[in-house]
């Protein structure tokens, strides 16, 4: 039975300085849903209103207004909350702490750009890719915080150009030459682009991950420990709405443990090479709805993630109960991704109305043994793929840790032993996917002892080169499924 879940929406009311400043609760659906999904409120804002001018900032695009966003901050704090409005300029800034009660609101016109003098990012204790590590401080962070917002129509920019690599195959040859001018230095092929000596140390060590030895000054390779940019843990009752995030140093955007997040209306970007460029990983969270937003970045899109090996189990936290809906992907290793960090497991998804143009993969699942973590119940309903570059679906559980259309095909058949370190992916549906044109239709590869169960299919097209490929797979079903026209029975 589908449930219907009551969210509080707060209508604003504008003063005017042009903010939303008053919220009042109005009831909104999220239309039905095949899992119980609990009710929340949006955040609720004081009213109070500062601008970030009154306290010296200048949108000039070359002073340090660094100090001028934390004053206005603590100054609603103390003061129990409200909104700090961001006018029209170049804002120029290290890294923002979010505070409970708080709305940063971005006008229109307005640019915060996040400095990437490293200095001002300290290496920190964090979690990235599912493992407990050391990077550097977020740009744009909170831990342990409730009931805030960033909202408005301006543009968070992460400078993410002066931390990344860039590989040589994946740029036009003359961004090629100019990034050469710029310094750093090149792999020993010459096919990749280090910003300095301590990255490509670190690379050295790390191989195709990004946990280099241990034993390495983190001083020294402080630009390959790159932050994501924004960054929220274990906060609770947030709205993130309407404003545009690009150009982050890793992944643009980071929620972990959080509970009760609403996103809706925002653009997220980055440039089609940017390594590690993500654009949402929802990780270990509940109770997300993430809706009306596009997507167009260096590697997965909208990706649903839950820790990694043993210190994803360790930490056991599910991500779960999970709303998406017309959204928009227009590039990207996958439009919509499990894994492949997926060990405290994935539960209770709706992927709805959606649309996936020119991604390497439409619906990406990920995972490979070491992992364990169960994945289950997840729904992808109406969801319309063009010009995929591999697969409109794939299951591998063999992920290695590159794009899909990278990967060989050719899983392992040797059986091991089914443990707690075994991946389980079962009871994932599929209705109404229609995509035009793929390299393959759907690719399914299973582990042998424990194969992907209970995968349907129904009322979807295919145009692709190839069909169907299915291996170590039970209960795959197909119902009004096609491929050039032939109808897949299995």
């Amino acid at each position: 039975m589908r449930r219907h879940i009551l969210i509080t929406v707060l209508a604003a009311a504008v003063l005017a300085t042009g903010c939303s400043t008053k919220r009042n609760a109005v009831q909104e659906t999220a239309g039905d849903l095949p899992f119980d999904m609990p009710a929340w409120e949006l955040p609720s804002i004081p009213s109070r209103t500062v601008l970030l001018t009154d306290f010296g900032a200048k949108g000039d695009g070359v002073s340090d207004n660094t100090a001028a966003f934390a004053q206005a901050i603590d100054r609603l704090v103390s003061q129990g909350g409200g909104h700090l409005v961001v006018p029209a300029g170049i804002w120029k800034t290290g890294p923002i702490g979010m505070k409970s009660n708080i709305d940063l609101h971005l006008e229109r016109g307005a640019v915060v750009v996040f400095d990437p003098d490293q200095d001002l990012y300290p290496i920190i204790d964090t979690n990235f890719e599912g493992l407990d590590v050391r990077r550097c401080l977020s740009p744009l962070h909170a831990e342990g915080e409730r009931n805030f917002s960033i909202t408005g129509e301006g543009i968070f920019d992460g400078s993410g150009d002066a931390w990344r690599e860039v590989k040589k195959r994946k740029v036009s040859s003359d961004f090629w030459n100019d990034l050469l001018k710029k310094g750093g230095l090149l792999s020993e092929k010459g096919d990749v682009w280090y910003p300095d000596e301590g990255y490509m140390k670190a690379r050295l060590t790390a191989g195709s991950l990004n946990y280099p030895d241990p034993s390495l000054d983190e001083q020294e390779i402080k630009t390959f420990l790159r932050p994501v940019m924004v960054s929220f843990r274990e906060c609770e009752d947030i709205l993130i709405e309407g404003c545009t995030f690009q150009n982050s140093p890793c992944w643009n955007l980071h929620p972990l443990y959080c509970k009760n997040l609403t996103i809706r209306g925002i653009m997220v970007r980055n440039p089609s090479w940017s390594a590690n460029g993500d654009g949402i990983d929802i990780d270990a969270c509940e109770n997300v709805r993430l809706t009306g937003s596009s997507f167009d970045v260096g590697d997965d899109a909208i990706c649903i993630k839950s820790g990694k090996d043993e210190d994803g189990r360790r930490h056991g936290k599910v991500c779960r109960n999970l709303l998406i809906e017309d959204c928009t992907v227009y590039h990207g290793h996958g439009g919509f991704v499990v894994g492949s960090e997926m060990s405290g497991g994935v539960e209770n998804i709706m992927v709805r109305n959606c649309t996936f143009i020119g991604t390497d993969v439409g619906l990406r699942f990920k995972s490979a043994r070491g992992r364990g973590g169960l994945v289950h119940d997840i729904w992808c309903e109406n969801i319309y793929m063009k010009d995929i570059v591999s697969y409109g679906v794939i299951f591998n559980l063999y992920y290695a840790g590159v794009a899909a259309s990278d990967m060989s095909r050719n899983g392992e058949a040797d059986l091991l032993p089914v443990d707690e370190t075994t991946p389980e992916f079962r009871d994932i549906h599929f209705s109404g996917l229609v995509c035009q044109g793929a390299d393959q239709a759907i690719y399914i590869n299973g582990l042998p002892e424990l194969p992907a169960r209970n995968l349907t299919f129904a009322n979807s097209v295919f145009s692709a080169d190839k069909g169907v490929e299915i291996q170590y797979a039970e209960g795959v079903t197909f119902d009004h499924v096609t491929v050039n026209g032939q109808t897949i029975e299995h």
